[in-house]
């Protein structure tokens, strides 16, 4: 056999350990984190039940009805107070575990149908604003820590600094009414200001155009708040990495600054960054509440601030579990694009 076949047969070796290795790592973390999404859902579920009271849903109505009929109604959604908390917990985990059903609310709605429907509603938002936050984000960190003490960095420090600032409320109204101010000078609604689409729309492609135009406004206001974090982050840490031996290395083996910005002081950088973004999404999804209230979003926000108005222990667990989810997920997505990243980390 050739020297030639013989490194070619040891990089494949190599290669294939490598992606063992990324998997057990992967499925160890898994591992780890769904043992502690069950121990915080779990937990979540006795404090739903210690601090709730589902029955205040029913005492407003009228005719009254007597605390017997309101246990018995609670009773068909695994609710009553009178029944012992363990026999709850008991049949409410056991209905998960076999038929992934979440339960419902007091007054009988699906926990499962409600929180399918406002994740799709929320993540059209989430991940269009996160991934322009990103990039506008990290892209005006790179460019303004270049350009240090210049009058383009301290301008773009001002404007996020303004933006870091700005309550999502006031973000929210600004754009609505600049986007009112541009419909009425064009003389037609170029860009709806409310809900996630048309009413009158029918088929595929008219839904998604619906869709995506009634986004715009939301995506830019969510973005708006959002990018000055990455901004200002990626700036203070690219700035401790540019006049580091490494990239003072880069340079004197021939590397113009910027080249030298880019491959090695931005590669290493980014990583804190990364982190951050993969630990916000949770509260991306059921932080946007008010976002999603200006502009009639029906999405996960919206759906956490009503399970705990309305006593709904059912709906808070199924919140509260999707958001430990979330942030299991942004986590292992974190560690992989650090060991992507940061080539000491690879090799240990």
């Amino acid at each position: 056999m050739s020297s030639h076949s013989l490194d070619l047969r040891a990089d494949t070796l190599h290669i294939t350990k490598g992606r063992l290795t990324v998997l057990r790592y992967i499925a160890r973390k898994a591992v780890g984190w769904f043992l502690m999404i069950a121990i915080a859902t779990n937990l979540t579920y006795f404090l739903a039940n210690a601090f709730l009271k589902p029955a205040s849903n029913y005492t407003a109505l009228r005719p009254p009805r007597t605390p017997a009929q309101i246990n018995h109604s609670l009773a068909l959604y695994n609710l009553n107070p009178d029944k012992p908390i363990i026999d709850r917990w008991w049949h409410w985990i056991s209905q998960i575990v076999t038929h992934f059903d979440w339960g419902q609310s007091p007054t009988g709605g699906s926990v499962n149908d409600q929180v399918a429907y406002r994740i799709f509603v929320s993540g059209q938002l989430v991940l269009g604003a996160t991934i322009l936050s990103i990039v506008i984000g990290v892209g005006l960190g790179v460019y303004t820590a270049s350009r240090q003490y210049k009058a383009a960095d301290r301008v773009w420090q001002g404007i996020s600094v303004l933006s870091f600032n700005t309550p999502s409320a006031v973000a929210s109204l600004a754009v609505v009414l600049a986007a009112i101010a541009l419909n009425q000078a064009l003389g037609s609604t170029l860009l709806p200001v409310a809900g996630a689409q048309s009413p009158d729309v029918a088929g595929f492609w008219p839904v998604f155009g619906s869709r995506a135009t009634h986004a715009i406004l939301p995506t830019i206001s969510l973005t708006f708040i959002s990018y000055a974090g990455y901004h200002l982050l990626q700036r203070s840490l690219l700035l401790d990495h540019i006049n580091s031996d490494y990239v003072r290395t880069a340079r004197a083996k021939g590397l113009t600054r910027k080249q030298a910005i880019y491959r090695h002081g931005l590669r290493t950088s980014i990583i804190p960054v990364a982190t951050q973004v993969a630990f916000a999404m949770p509260a991306l999804f059921t932080g946007a509440v008010i976002t999603e209230t200006v502009f009639a979003w029906h999405g996960m926000g919206e759906y956490f601030t009503k399970t705990i108005s309305t006593n709904d222990v059912h709906g808070v667990v199924a919140v509260a579990a999707f958001g430990a989810l979330m942030t299991a997920i942004g986590a292992i997505l974190a560690d992989l694009v650090i060991v992507a990243l940061d080539p000491r980390i690879r090799v240990s």
